[in-house]
Parts: C-alpha cells; structure tokens; sequence
C-alpha cells in the first residue's frame, strides 16, 4: 500500500487569485500529487491549501509551492487580519496512509533544511519535527509576527533551525513541521466587537486567559514565585482560540483550531461557543469550515444533533451529513459541498481514484 501524506501551507495572500492560481499551478505541476481544496479569505489576506499524495513527491510540490510564493508576495505591503510571519506562513504535512509520524518527520525537516539553505528563507521546525520542546508551538514562534522578526531572529534562542539568521525583507520566514490532522473552524457571532470575540475564545481555549489582580481585563497580570504567568484554564481541550471581525462578512467569530478532533470534536466546540456566546449576551448564527474535514466528524455531529433533538441516529450517511451542515449552520456564510470539503470523498471522487488507494 502507498505511504500518503497530507501538505496544508498557508500562504500570506487571499485576495489576489492570480498570485494563489500561479502558485497552486506549482503543486499540481508535480506527477503524483493531487491538489484537494484552495480556502482563500479576503479578510484574513491568507489562503489555505491541501494536497496529498506521496511523501516525496508531497515535498517536491511543497518547495515548488514556497518558492512561487516568495517571488509574487511581498511581506513589507501584507497585511490581514491573521498573525502571520511569511509569505508561506506555515507548512505542515500530516501523516494520512502507511507512514508514521516519525517518517512524516523526517520528511518535514528535509523540507525545512531544503527551503532554508537552498531558498534563503529562514525555516523553522515546530510540532512533532521540532526536538526543543520550549519552540515547539506554533504561536510562540509566530509571536511578534513579520514586523517583529527583525528584531527576534537575532536572539540566540530564536535563530533558525536552517537558513541564516536574517529576515527576509520580502519574503520573511516559514515555519515547517509534521502534526496530527487539525481542522480549523470559526464560529460566527451576531456581533461586530472583536473585544467581545476575544473574550469568547479565551473562555474556551485551553490556555485559557492570564490571571489579573482586581479587573479581569486590565488589571495587573499575576504571576508565580518563578516568574511564570498564572492562569484561568478554558473550558475546552485541544483547542486553540481568538477572537476577531471579519469585515468581509460584516461579523466577529471565534476562530479554533481543533488540534485534536478525539478530544473536542467540532460538534462540542460548536455547543460550548454557543454556550459561552450566550452567557456574554450574544447569539452564535453559525460557523465556517477553514479547509477539510475528516467524514468522522461529520458522522458524530450529525448523531450528537440527532440525539439532542431525541431522534433515532439510525438515518443514512448523507442525512447525518446534511444534519450537521444545517446544526452547525455550515452553510451560512457559502454554500457547502461536502464531496468537496470532506476529505474521504474527495480521495474518492476522482478520475485517478485507484492511484491514492489507501
């Protein structure tokens, strides 16, 4: 059986299709590898693209896809609503059929010493291909973004893992690793206040919020005998969170990534927004899939709605699909397909389907 693996890189462009068409031509260029799904947003000014296919040939199209990316954007005149640090912002590749996480790895961080010493662009390794646990994370390499980096990626502590320890002017810095498969999913609020949003995501997100003396919001942050911030969980596992408007659709959204989709499905992010929205005086009217999604998850919040409305779950695959695009108000902000945005079917709905038997 054939080893696949998934790439997802986020590129810092959503608004020009020229520039997103021209390095999308770079993937599908590559024998071997099949482009699933393009996710640009205007407001985020990033696109989000999955492909798949086998490991080298995933790495081939990964680099040919960065490259393209470096020549047509320009960081120095980005900007957008998501934190972002390059041109291609984040590389990951996600182990899908017969291949470890450990290959998956070793695959990543051939990329990210192939990008850094042969483009010129620093390269960080994060996740599972990362070995110094302290840099690990996604958010803390990011923070500061492109406009800070000039100044970071002079510390010791943060020089790249391949490239020099320069910042490129045009085309920044990438971050590349290997993950577990991540959905990323917003949560859409009938309010325009991105402090409101916040205020919900922090609620819900793992970490949580800082612990402040007297006022929640402004008073001073607390800290440990160590120096080390004290905090106030949040209500959901696995879960990472913001708050932010989307002038695009005139809202605000709670925007997760769901690093773990056996821990916190997407049906129980869904409820406990809803729950938190409400507790704060506002109302969820639905939600926004970022890329794709496994048909698992699809299944269970199909049930889940099912059994909360006391109906038998004994119904068939495409009305528990159809249960949960209308439950989760999937459809609220652009039609959705699911033989275009669930990822089993579109690994079946192909002309070539038997080259990706899995």
């Amino acid at each position: 059986m054939r080893k696949l693996i998934e790439c997802v890189p986020n590129f810092s462009e959503g608004v020009n299709m020229g520039i997103i068409k021209q390095i999308t031509d770079e993937v599908e260029a590559v024998d071997g590898v099949r482009l699933l799904n393009v996710d640009p947003g205007k407001a985020t000014n990033r696109t989000v693209v999955t492909f798949v296919g086998e490991p080298e040939q995933v790495i081939e199209a990964a680099f040919r896809a960065i490259k393209k990316a470096g020549e047509l954007i320009d960081m120095s005149k980005q900007k957008g609503e998501h934190p972002r640090m390059g041109a291609t912002d984040v590389c990951p590749l996600i182990p899908i059929a017969n291949i470890s996480m450990e290959e998956t790895v070793e695959y990543a961080t051939k990329l990210a010493k192939r990008v850094g010493e042969g483009l010129q662009i620093p390269a960080y390794l994060y996740e599972y291909a990362q070995p110094n646990k302290s840099r690990s994370n996604l958010s803390v390499i990011r923070a500061g973004e492109y406009e800070g980096f000039f100044k970071k990626i002079k510390q010791p502590e943060w020089a790249p893992d391949f490239g020099h320890a320069e910042n490129d002017v045009k085309r920044g810095a990438t971050v590349i690793g290997a993950r577990d498969f991540l959905v990323a999913y917003n949560v859409n609020l009938n309010t325009t206040s991105t402090q409101l949003a916040n205020a919900i995501a922090f609620d819900v997100r793992e970490t949580g919020r800082s612990l402040r003396e007297s006022d929640p919001i402004t008073g001073k942050v607390l800290t440990d005998n160590n120096g080390k911030l004290k905090r106030i969980p949040g209500s959901l596992k696995s879960v990472k969170a913001i708050g932010w408007f989307i002038e695009e659709y005139g809202i605000a959204q709670i925007s997760m990534n769901l690093t773990n989709i056996e821990v916190t499905p997407v049906h129980v992010a869904f409820d406990e927004v809803r729950k938190k929205a409400h507790e704060r005086g506002t109302r969820v009217t639905g939600s926004e899939l970022i890329g794709l999604i496994p048909l698992k998850a699809m299944l269970e919040a199909g049930k889940y709605f099912l059994r909360k409305q006391k109906r038998s779950v004994g119904v068939s695959e495409s009305e528990l699909i159809k249960i949960a695009i209308k439950s989760l108000g999937l459809d609220e902000l652009a039609p959705f397909n699911p033989h275009e945005r669930i990822i089993e079917y579109l690994l079946k709905n192909t002309a070539d389907t038997r080259s990706f038997n899995v």
